[in-house]
């Protein structure tokens, strides 16, 4: 299964509030993510958030379309409060307020892949976790 990190830039020193904002998170309707048509795009597994410093990543385990996971995200009602809550935090402002804007910044605030790796790759392969490769 994909991940995806988008970072967010924000002012040091605020942990306890971001972390509040963080805490009082309302999820998202549905973990299923339709495509512009209403049919099924992908689904949203997982989520995280990290915060060290002047830096905030937020973490999403996904199947399907990365896109089509954004602009779900964008219309949840959650997702569109955090980001509200978040501004004032924020060293670099961040266009949230719309879809378009929204998409556009998760492109432009996502990290580069390096790495995923998954026991439950291994196990969907039909090898146990710890089974070296032939």
């Amino acid at each position: 299964m994909p991940f995806a990190a988008i970072t967010y830039d924000i002012k040091p020193g605020y942990e306890k509030e971001l972390t509040g904002i963080f805490g009082d998170f309302r999820r998202v309707r549905s973990s299923s993510v339709p495509d512009a048509q209403g049919r099924p795009a992908g689904t949203i597994l997982a989520t995280a958030v990290f915060l060290r410093d002047d830096t905030l990543v937020r973490v999403i385990e996904y199947t399907g379309d990365l896109d089509a996971v954004a602009r779900h995200m964008a219309g949840q009602p959650g997702v569109r409060e955090v980001e509200r809550r978040l501004k004032p935090y924020l060293s670099r402002p961040r266009d949230t307020d719309t879809v378009e804007g929204f998409v556009a910044t998760f492109r432009r605030s996502l990290l580069t892949t390096v790495a995923e790796i998954s026991v439950r790759d291994r196990e969907a392969a039909g090898r146990a976790p710890d089974t070296p490769r032939p």
